[in-house]
């Protein structure tokens, strides 16, 4: 692959809430472009809706390489930011995983859960609520009293993990998460594990209804499934379970805030575009700057590109969600768009286990938040907003709101 001034990412972008204009311009060039990552090694980047669906269900791209210790590195980052699991049990391993979680994750599941989410919101919207009137100039965090402790109170019982220990773990998933972490990120993560296998070591003593009390049952029945692979798949279920969707909440609500016009129609119409709210959230918000990471297990044709084996592949999904051959002036933020087929949970046989908690999470954040706080308003520019541009996931430090 050749990566003479190939561009490197995180492409520059305007805010947190617009993509980088680079992707239009690369999207013209091809479906597939070479780029650099942030530590400089050369990669595929992916940019059309098309070549991304078909990448993400292309059984020869994987999150193992063949040769780890020469796989392209997007970053430091002990998650996401390399190649994961064993290249040669890649698909056993993704197999087990689905099978073993697709019942805690089922859309009937979420929906069962949703009268429960929505008192876990009420509670956040209180303590937000509280800390406006607590403050001498009006205004309270948004991110610190409903986009941040929503999705770990959730995940935390899915899990079984006790919301005590909240403040330890996500210090823990800033630290495995860091670009540049001059090797604490490995660190982190073997602190993360540790303490998961300490909690899987407790439910084997005391088992919950929970997430984690099914990975010790299936480990103890399953020979193959070893140790390691519970502690990794756990600590992949907690991260993603509390910072993807922490980032969709904070962005979602900016881009309702900063169009007044957009609040005051979703205000006046919640339930008729609640849906279509929540897919174009989904679609349009992008917390981070980076696109997802996979390896080529063997050479794949792209139009007049090869990508041999080995190569990094990384798909943008916040370029692909764009792509104007398929999405009607597609940088609009438009509710009544049907279909909606954005990949921003990926697709195929690799599509976001969680997808239907992210779209329950948020359509009960949405519903109940704007009900409650229909004047709901940004203080500041969102320019002054503090930017997490050392994390890999992206998103936001607070999120100051007044009403």
């Amino acid at each position: 692959m050749t990566t003479t001034e190939a561009p490197q990412l995180p492409f520059d972008r305007p805010n947190i809430i617009d993509v980088a204009p680079l992707y239009a311009v690369l999207r013209r060039e091809g479906p597939v472009v070479p780029v650099r990552t942030p530590v400089g090694d050369p990669a595929w980047l992916v940019t059309r809706h098309a070549e991304a669906r078909a990448l993400f269900a292309d059984p020869r791209l994987g999150r193992s390489h063949p040769e780890p210790e020469s796989a392209a590195r997007v970053s430091e980052a002990a998650i996401l930011g390399g190649p994961s699991g064993t290249f040669e049990r890649e698909k056993a391993e993704h197999d087990r995983m689905r099978r073993l979680l697709v019942p805690a994750f089922s859309a009937k599941r979420m929906r069962l859960l949703g009268d429960h989410v929505g008192d876990l919101v009420d509670g956040c919207l209180d303590d937000l609520v509280a800390a406006k009137e607590s403050a001498a100039d009006g205004v309270a965090d948004l991110h610190a009293h409903l986009a941040f402790p929503l999705p770990v109170l959730v995940i935390c019982e899915l899990l079984g993990v006790p919301f005590a220990d909240r403040g330890y773990f996500h210090g823990l998933s800033e630290r495995v998460a860091t670009i540049r972490s001059g090797g604490d990120a490995e660190v982190a993560m073997g602190e993360f594990r540790a303490y998961l296998g300490r909690l899987a070591e407790a439910k084997r003593a005391q088992p919950g209804e929970d997430v984690v009390t099914d990975l010790v049952r299936a480990r103890e029945q399953d020979p193959d499934f070893g140790e390691e692979e519970m502690t990794r798949l756990a600590a992949a279920l907690l991260f993603a379970g509390h910072e993807t969707t922490v980032g969709r909440i904070d962005l979602g609500v900016l881009l309702l805030l900063t169009d007044p016009a957009r609040r005051d129609a979703f205000v006046a119409d919640v339930d008729g575009r609640l849906h279509g709210t929540v897919e174009e959230v989904l679609r349009l918000s992008s917390p981070g700057g980076l696109a997802l990471l996979r390896y080529a297990h063997s050479d794949i044709g792209v139009g007049d590109v090869t990508i041999r084996r080995g190569d990094a592949v990384m798909i943008a999904t916040a370029s692909a969600n764009r792509d104007a051959e398929v999405f009607d002036d597609a940088e609009a933020f438009d509710p009544t768009r049907r279909p909606n087929p954005h990949v921003s949970f990926g697709y195929g046989g690799h599509f976001c286990i969680g997808a239907s908690l992210a779209r329950t999470e948020l359509a009960t954040v949405f519903a109940r938040l704007f009900r409650r706080l229909p004047g709901l308003r940004l203080p500041i520019a969102p320019e002054e907003l503090q930017v997490r541009s050392e994390q890999v996931t992206g998103g936001v430090r607070s999120l100051p709101v007044t009403w």
